[in-house]
């Protein structure tokens, strides 16, 4: 029996141990102890087999000791399996931070690291130009006009957008821009995503295009040229990156610039003659300059000995000769500008380079450090915006359309898609403004910014999709009053531009995680190429630690022992518990698909897939539990936290079994399922419950729905346009009033106390007014209410061939 319990006691403690990565020491200590304890009192057997294991930790985990024959062979076994990592690789590696996505890699989060980056909110100017410009410019947008009839933003709405430095939102004060945080930019996008040409026409500059370049690599004679004209709107920029050949993979493009001499300014000088094709250019057509990426050689040596200097950047104003552009792209359900750019033989002096001459070859990573902030706000912010205008006009129409004598929104099967949008644009929300408030915290994300563009478009997909369903034929029916179908058949394009989902899924979020995000794997790879046994020899055993500790940590809080310890509110605790549980598996997980599979897993895009699709749902999570932290709740917000964090945890563990169903060594499979999950799946999707609560709440005058939907364009002045969120709003309020009335009307219409022939709302009003069963000023509401309600319940039609664009060759069947 002793024997047993020491055996018991000598695991629990090294498991005690393990927890805390605590390394060899307090192991060797237990086992010795208890191996001392096991020969004084006649446990002769166990004791020696403490005392074995002792000596093994000992030899394995003393330094002095396992650097005497256990590092150099782990050594030359990693420097055999480790994958190769190119250049452009490393750069990419190498660009941005680490923040709580290496918390997350770490398998053991610090909660307070993420809640110290403050989220302060908006200035006062933020806020008054969110509250007054967006709306203004909001209120300019018709998407039928744009998408249809023009083609483009009416002429007054690009005057006002350069008038009031919505181009200048990332430029500093000292060049006449708005120098906005990155949490204000968010916000600035999300308002204008009632209109998706707007949202990309304003996006794309402050993220994408030559201005953060020139900020942050550009020479000042650059700066001071440029940046004061792209703030006001004089200049209008582009970025050509990709083009026939060279899409997701920009590092192959085949652009060229030869370094030559020729003619500038009737000056003979040293230059570039480039040779170029670029598509889907967002701005294109009407930019005035444009940066451009092309690989850079110098066959003559007239710069030095490298001939290949590698990818560079350069402005390149509209008119030099040689530069084709103007021509534009048809880009699907959005008419923003976007089209092709080509030039041959086009010679530029070397002082276009951004950056100057010092600056050429280093244009890779120039891009990867920009695109990763970039890639955090404009998609993300669009999804989110439209997540809130979804909101809006699901709940709006779904209160007042009618089916059955009671609105669609009480109905089961539409509650369901009614609560998924609203899930999907809380964790939207939460997701963009807490990493937005990281970037002005000084973080560069790249890790999350890939989380966040993929995972966020998927999500604008899915509320678009279910938006469209809940609206049925009011919104398949294109016309000025469709306020969600061009949106809705938008939607591939963000899907595909800023790094395809697909190659963002599969190759980026856990691909350039798996080494730029885990606490030891660029350590170790830096110590392979440095030969520094010494440095590898403390990045692979703590690496272990963190292996042992990982496995423990996961195993324990799989059985409900010793959950972590979290600084939230009994909602927000609990979701938070499991995060740093599912951490700790994923952190485990990771480390056995890398080992197991070596650099083959850079092939195992699925694998990888779902490895990033658990970082991704932990990485929301965590953002959700942050912002329901930090700001104040409203009624029926507690249902749609649990919902939220419930759907992202499902989504978590389902990636995980997937995983484990999948991996090629079905033992490891099966001891990582044991171990992460030892009692099985423990979340499963939300209960109808919460589904039930959400839909109410969204599609009636709460509070939730006012939260969900803030900072929005939700109201309608003179002379703007037709604003449906608006009118939804003001009919929500009235719904209150309205539905009694209509269930009175309804049970005299069936008990026949009004005339069957009163077949249309309308007219049972009169007839319940007649009868003495309604007010007269309940009859007076009912007209205006049921008018304003069949307004928005209609759609547009238009004459015969109005959608010929070659009326001669119209059909008319009819003649």
């Amino acid at each position: 029996m002793l024997e047993l319990l020491l055996i018991i006691v000598a695991l629990a403690g090294l498991v005690w141990v393990m927890r805390r990565e605590a390394g060899a020491l307090p192991a060797l200590g237990v086992l010795a102890v208890l191996g001392l304890i096991g020969v004084v009192f006649g446990a002769v057997t166990a004791g020696i087999l403490l005392w074995l294991g002792a000596a093994a930790v000992a030899a394995c985990g003393l330094p002095t000791l396992r650097r005497r024959w256990l590092t150099p062979r782990l050594f030359a076994a990693f420097d055999k399996a480790a994958p190769k990592v190119s250049e452009t690789e490393r750069t990419a590696l190498e660009a941005g931070s680490v923040a709580w996505d290496g918390e997350l890699f770490s398998g053991r989060p610090q909660w307070q690291r993420l809640l110290d980056f403050r989220n302060a909110g908006l200035s006062e100017e933020e806020r008054a130009f969110v509250d007054h410009q967006c709306s203004v410019a909001a209120g300019m947008c018709n998407a039928w006009e744009i998408a249809r009839e023009r083609a483009d933003l009416p002429p007054e709405l690009w005057e006002y957008l350069k008038r009031e430095g919505f181009f200048g939102m990332i430029i500093p004060k000292r060049y006449g821009g708005l120098e906005f945080s990155a949490k204000a930019q968010s916000a600035v996008l999300q308002k204008l995503a009632v209109n998706e040409t707007l949202m990309v026409t304003v996006g794309v500059p402050n993220s994408l295009g030559p201005g953060e370049l020139l900020l942050k690599y550009g020479t000042e004679e650059q700066k001071n040229h440029y940046l004061p004209r792209l703030a006001d709107g004089r200049e209008i920029p582009c970025f050509g990156l990709t083009g026939p050949r060279a899409g997701s993979d920009a590092t192959s493009l085949p652009d060229v610039g030869i370094v030559c001499r020729g003619q500038h300014n009737g000056q003979e000088v040293l230059g570039l003659k480039l040779t170029f094709e670029k598509r889907w250019i967002t701005l294109a057509p009407i930019a005035t300059v444009v940066g451009l990426a092309f690989r850079m050689f110098d066959p003559d040596g007239l710069l030095g000995d490298t001939s290949d200097l590698g990818i560079t950047c350069a402005l390149i104003p509209r008119d030099t000769p040689g530069m084709d552009i103007g021509r534009r792209h048809h880009p699907i359900g959005s008419p923003f500008m976007n089209g092709p750019i080509r030039g041959k033989d086009v010679f530029i002096p070397l002082e276009w380079i951004i950056g100057g001459p010092d600056m050429a070859g280093q244009g890779w990573r120039m891009l990867v450090e920009c695109l990763s902030v970039g890639r955090c706000i404009t998609l993300p912010s669009g999804a989110s915006g439209i997540g809130r205008y979804a909101v809006g006009w699901a709940g709006g129409f779904t209160r007042i359309r009618r089916q059955f004598n009671l609105p669609v929104a009480d109905m089961e099967g539409v509650q369901e898609p009614l609560a998924r949008i609203a899930a999907h644009a809380y964790i939207a929300q939460a997701a963009v403004m807490q990493t937005a408030n990281t970037i002005d915290h000084g973080v560069k994300p790249a890790v999350p910014s890939a989380i966040l563009k993929s995972q966020l478009t998927e999500f604008q997909r899915s509320m678009l999709a279910d938006a469209m369903d809940v609206h049925g034929g009011r919104t398949v029916t294109l016309g000025p009053r469709n306020y969600l179908g061009i949106a809705y058949s938008a939607n591939p394009v963000s899907i595909t531009v800023e790094g395809a989902n697909i190659m963002t899924r599969n190759l980026m979020i856990f691909g350039q995680g798996a080494i730029r995000c885990h606490p030891y794997v660029l350590d170790e790879l830096a110590a392979k190429d440095d030969n520094d046994l010494a440095a590898f020899d403390k990045a692979i055993f703590g690496h272990a630690g963190m292996v042992f500790g990982n496995a423990a940590r996961a195993f324990t809080q799989g059985l409900g022992i010793g959950k972590s310890r979290v600084p939230f509110d009994e909602v927000a605790a609990p979701y938070a518990q499991e995060v740093s549980r599912l951490a700790s598996a994923f952190g485990l997980c990771a480390d056995a698909a890398m080992a197991s599979l070596g650099s083959g897993l850079k092939k195992r895009e699925m694998l990888s897939a779902r490895l990033g699709d658990v970082l991704s749902n932990l990485y929301l999570a965590s953002m959700l539990i942050k912002q329901w932290h930090e700001s104040e709740s409203v009624e029926h917000e507690a249902a749609l936290m649990h919902y939220s964090c419930r759907t992202l945890l499902y989504r978590a563990e389902q990636a995980f079994m997937e995983l484990f169903d999948n991996l090629p060594n079905r033992a490891l499979a099966m001891t990582l399922s044991a171990v992460a999950l030892p009692l099985g799946r423990r979340w499963h999707k939300p209960q109808d419950r919460f589904t039930r609560d959400i839909a109410r709440a969204i599609s009636t005058d709460s509070a939730l729905r006012h939260k969900l939907t803030a900072d929005t364009w939700n109201t309608q002045e003179a002379g703007q346009r037709d604003n449906p969120l608006a009118r939804y709003n003001a009919l929500l309020a009235d719904s209150e009033r309205a539905e009694p009335l209509y269930r009175r009307i309804a049970k005299a219409y069936s008990q026949g106390e009004l005339p069957a022939e009163a077949l249309h709302p309308e007219q049972r009003v009169e007839a319940a007014w007649e009868a003495g069963l309604i007010e007269e000023d309940d009859a007076i509401f009912m007209r205006r209410f049921e008018r304003e309600v069949l307004d928005m319940l209609s759609v547009d039609d238009f004459a015969f061939d109005a959608f010929a664009t070659d009326k001669d060759r119209v059909v008319w069947h009819t003649t």
